[in-house]
């Protein structure tokens, strides 16, 4: 046990032996390895559910449109009548 200097509380120290480090090309096996391993856990929508994705996504950007579009004519509008310029 070894004691922590700030608050003088005890822990455990670590005895337990490092892993070597493994070469370059070990490393990127295990990384394809692990690539793999998660592209089997992705789950491809269906049909009816990339129709339905593509649609909220569809309405969601026409709807930010409409939002900025309106505020760009309401600070359009607000320059003008600030700066005294006709619309």
């Amino acid at each position: 046990m070894v004691q922590d200097e700030p608050k003088g509380e005890v822990v455990a120290s670590s005895s337990a032996p490092r892993e070597k480090k493994l070469n370059v090309f070990s490393r990127i096996a295990l990384f394809i390895r692990q690539v793999f391993a998660e592209l089997r856990k992705v789950v491809t929508p269906t049909r009816q559910e990339l129709l339905k994705y593509t649609a909220v996504v569809l309405g969601f950007v026409v709807v930010m449109m409409a939002i900025v579009y309106g505020l760009d004519l309401l600070f359009t509008w607000m320059a003008g009548v600030v700066f005294g310029i006709p619309a």
